[in-house]
């Protein structure tokens, strides 16, 4: 007999939006209810539905074997972060014995079992990891990666259940201002960096998710493909709906990278009503989504279709909203957001019910020197080389004038959540003003202690008063916040500043190339100048058309952005990737500066 998911709605259980002192208290309270977990197969079949009451119970034995270990406090217990009822109950179980679980990313991220075994080496011994644990099938990557590193287990969950229960062992609660766990971000490769979040962290941004972010209701169910080892995945779509006591139903990520339309069946089929993705997600699904798919679908309960993990791209969520359409997805649904694993999770939403929003900004504005870009304060359109132009509802990427000015579309992430304060600075660190772009700093209770074990990373992005450098280009316009790109990414050729995600785009409008197609970089040339470079992954076979697609794409990139650029076409599935899916554009240069691209 198939088991059946944990209800919606939950009649006997007043809700309450993480207003605990620790996780254990959180998973305490939803254990009194009837909502839980369920885990489904690619094919869409149920094949765990655990009430939180199943989840606490099984934590707490997980807890006591780790305690009969002799573990000390705060102990690092590395998790490979497969989407399973095993790690959940490891990840919370930890919570009550105060060690700290470290997700840790699987291998369809890497390029090869080397790459994918050093970099589990490289976080283990980074975290200094005493327990390590695996899923069934992944014991010999987990093994090949513990060279050099003395574990006092190592091994599957089956394994690890096999161990000595040590019942009588009294639990070691956390207090708020313990760690809860450690985070490595996306972008933690060669010098990886352990996010330390506490309890007092993880429940205010919780908090914040659910009360302010999107405004969880009792008919409200979570559903969700994305990652464990990823924030968004782990904080957004497992500890939001323990701590606020919502079901949720997961699929696993490389089941939805198979099957991606199986995530919409999902939703359709549990009346899902809040589900998160980054751009690539959606694109996804409306290149797959048939006519028999569509006519079997029913969006019409999602209420928030939330963006975020990577930048946000309205063209993309535009196709998803007319191909989806027919199934009663509204694109009012759409709910772009950011955040960093820094502040453990979430920054800003944009309002509910509004869609997309974004700002039509003069391209001359992004493209000029950081100096007279925070001078500008104007924000009519066309009015000078600096002018921002008026916020507009609706789905636009780039557009040009009349009089030939090229304008971007920069999304409404929406307004902070109530903890924060947000400053945006110029590079001698003044507070600018309304509608000038610098860096986005943040402080607020859901801000990291630290990187963990790594005092020279948190002094550069941490001040002592609690300020947080995020290392992100933006801007506010009134209490709302926008994004334009990575500091560490913007490439400066010939004194001007380019945004690769402009170049990208670009590009990628050309006939046969699909979005995360390309990679704008930039190398080193004569006299110690940048040369612009595009990396583009082709598909072509024929000499003739492959050399056409190059000279396509060096005039689009002059006539867009002014510049001449060298056009390098690589093999498919070459551009590398972040642990979360993100475009990688710094290993992607160090990739072609060492030669380990394959050129066409």
């Amino acid at each position: 007999m198939m088991p059946a998911p944990t209800p919606t709605r939950d009649d006997t259980q007043k809700r309450r939006f993480a207003d605990f002192e620790t996780l254990p208290d959180a998973l305490d309270y939803a254990a009194n209810g009837r909502r839980g977990l369920n885990f489904y197969s690619a094919r869409g079949q149920l094949e765990v539905a655990a009430p939180y009451s199943l989840v606490r119970d099984s934590a707490i034995e997980f807890a006591q074997r780790i305690l009969h270990l002799g573990l000390e406090k705060e102990t690092r217990v590395a998790l490979i972060a497969d989407t399973s009822f095993d790690f959940a109950v490891a990840f919370l179980g930890c919570q009550y014995a105060s060690v700290l679980p470290v997700p840790l990313p699987l291998p369809t991220s890497f390029g090869g079992r080397d790459g994918y075994t050093q970099q589990l080496n490289l976080q283990m011994k980074s975290c200094g990891a005493t327990v390590a644990l695996a899923p069934p099938g992944m014991d010999t990557f987990l093994r090949e990666a513990s060279e050099g590193i003395e574990f006092a287990f190592c091994g599957t969950h089956d394994e690890f259940r096999e161990l000595e229960t040590g019942v009588n062992t009294a639990l070691r609660l956390p207090t708020p201002d313990d760690l809860a766990y450690l985070q490595y971000s996306s972008g933690s490769t060669r010098f990886p960096h352990g996010v330390a979040v506490t309890h007092r962290s993880l429940l205010a941004n919780t908090h914040g998710m659910g009360a302010s972010g999107v405004k969880l209701n009792d008919d409200d169910r979570c559903t969700s493909w994305l990652p464990f080892y990823h924030d968004m995945g782990l904080v957004g779509c497992l500890l939001v709906p323990v701590t606020c006591q919502v079901s949720v139903d997961f699929l696993a990520t490389e089941d939805f990278a198979r099957r991606p339309l199986q995530w919409l069946n999902l939703l359709s089929a549990n009346r899902g009503t809040i589900s998160y993705s980054p751009t690539f997600g959606y694109e996804i699904c409306a290149r797959r989504a048939g006519e028999t798919a569509i006519n079997s679908l029913d969006l019409s309960s999602w209420r928030v279709a939330g963006i975020g993990g990577d930048m946000i791209r309205p063209d993309v969520l535009e196709r998803f909203a007319q191909t989806l359409a027919p199934t009663g997805f509204n694109e009012k649904a759409f709910v772009a957001s950011y955040g960093l694993a820094e502040c453990t999770l979430a920054v800003s939403f944009a309002q509910l019910g509004h869609g997309v929003e974004v700002d039509m900004v003069d391209e001359r504005v992004l493209s000029g020197d950081l100096h007279s870009t925070q001078k500008s304060t104007h924000h009519q359109s066309g009015t000078n080389g600096h002018a921002l132009a008026d916020m507009a509802s609706g789905f636009f990427a780039h557009q040009t004038s009349n009089d030939n000015v090229a304008y971007r579309a920069v999304v409404n992430c929406g307004i902070p959540l109530p903890e924060y304060e947000i400053d945006i600075r110029d590079e001698q660190g003044h507070v600018l003003g309304d509608r000038q772009i610098g860096r986005v700093f943040l402080r607020g209770n859901s801000v990291m202690r630290e990187y963990y074990l790594d005092e020279e990373a948190t002094r550069q992005a941490l001040s002592r008063d609690g300020w947080l450098d995020t290392g992100d280009m933006g801007y506010m316009h009134g209490r709302s916040l926008f994004i334009v790109g990575r500091f560490k990414d913007m490439m400066i050729i010939n004194g001007r500043n380019h945004w690769p995600q402009d170049i990208e785009w670009a590009v990628e409008q050309l006939p046969g190339l699909r979005a995360g197609d390309s990679a704008a970089i930039s190398v080193p040339g004569r006299n110690a100048e940048e040369v612009p470079m595009v990396l583009v992954q082709c598909r072509l076979r024929d000499e003739d058309a492959r050399a056409d697609l190059q000279r396509q794409i060096k005039e689009t990139v002059q006539q867009f952005f002014g510049m001449a650029c060298e056009v390098i076409l690589v093999h498919p599935r070459s551009l590398p990737k972040t642990s979360s899916g993100k475009l990688s554009r710094s290993k992607a240069r160090n990739n072609y500066l060492s030669g380990a691209f394959i050129v066409q």
